[in-house]
């Protein structure tokens, strides 16, 4: 098989690989990158844990995953990642069915959602993709590092984007309580907290055996555009493209490549705080429109920031 790259798809990524006897709980499972990944793995052996917050539509991607694969190790959890409430029980669920979690792949994300607040009166996006993501793997993080011992286990994936480009996190006014919203801005701004997530975990865990790494999956259609104006999604496609002439599109499977690849690479064992795209570690790079994770999404003293950050707005706090 030639080099894994942009044009791989999941199965390219796992051909060879054995993932029996590995747990992998994948958040937004019902649907994208989400249901792909948890197709994939689970067609290796993979027992694979599918949260979501729709119960209909869990049941609708367990069967259908199912259907091709009989003999599947699927389980369902629901979570819904924009509200507290919801995320803690899950974690205690979860703490209660498994006995371990040797991959976590915090995949669901909102992408450029008009204005509005999670339960927790945090702003949608930041509350849903980081702070979710950030309580749901604080209460995981027991069964993670039960997971910590045998080759591939101990793994966190992140989903980021490049649409980190677009935004820094503002760490005083994350929620846009004094600024003037703007749905690409906050999008912007939860992928680099996405990122930054991937360097605070690597830096408290990474001596206990867990890694993080943020994921780039590239541009693909999803339901993750589902708030896009038609005006909105042609100005989307129009950005991308004047950044990079030579930019394709991605199937779902082949989007879903790289966060398989970074749950599952040999290569990657004991690294973390990176960031990857088409099935490789990006270089860090502050100039390019096409490529690379920007310099302030890897720093250490933004993300030991936005954790304390994210400690105070969601009273979690690792190891506690």
């Amino acid at each position: 098989m030639s080099a894994l790259g942009k044009h791989s798809t999941t199965d390219d990524v796992l051909q060879g690989v054995d993932l029996s006897g590995k747990t992998v709980f994948i958040t937004g499972a019902n649907s994208g990158l989400g249901l792909e990944s948890a197709r994939a793995m689970a067609a290796k052996g993979a027992r694979v844990i599918m949260a979501g917050r729709d119960p209909e539509k869990l049941d609708a991607a367990f069967s259908g995953i199912t259907s091709l694969i009989p003999k599947a190790r699927l389980e369902t959890i629901l979570v819904d990642l924009a509200s507290l409430e919801s995320v803690r029980t899950c974690a205690a669920q979860a703490q209660e069915r498994l006995e371990k979690i040797d991959v976590l792949v915090n995949n669901a994300a909102v992408m450029a959602c008009p204005l509005n607040h999670t339960a927790d009166g945090f702003e949608m996006q930041f509350g849903t993709n980081h702070l979710g993501h950030f309580a749901l793997t604080n209460g995981l993080m027991p069964l993670v590092l039960e997971g910590v011992g045998s080759p591939g286990s101990g793994r966190i994936v992140n989903l980021s984007s490049r649409g980190h480009f677009m935004s820094d996190v503002d760490l005083d006014d994350p929620n846009f309580e004094r600024r003037d919203y703007n749905e690409w801005i906050s999008y912007g701004q939860a992928k680099t907290a996405n990122a930054l997530f991937s360097v605070g975990l690597e830096r408290r865990f990474a001596d206990r055996g867990v890694h993080a790494i943020a994921v780039h999956p590239g541009g693909i259609q999803t339901n993750l555009g589902r708030h896009l104006s038609e005006e909105q999604e042609q100005a989307l496609i129009d950005r991308v493209t004047t950044s990079d002439p030579d930019y394709e599109w991605k199937t779902i499977p082949q989007g879903a490549a790289t966060q398989v690849w970074a749950a599952t690479a040999t290569e990657l064992e004991g690294r973390g705080g990176i960031y990857c795209e088409d099935c490789r570690v990006a270089e860090v790079d502050d100039e390019s429109r096409a490529k690379g994770v920007r310099s302030y999404a890897l720093d250490p003293a933004r993300a030991d920031a936005l954790w304390t950050l994210s400690e105070e707005l969601t009273g979690e706090s690792f190891g506690a």
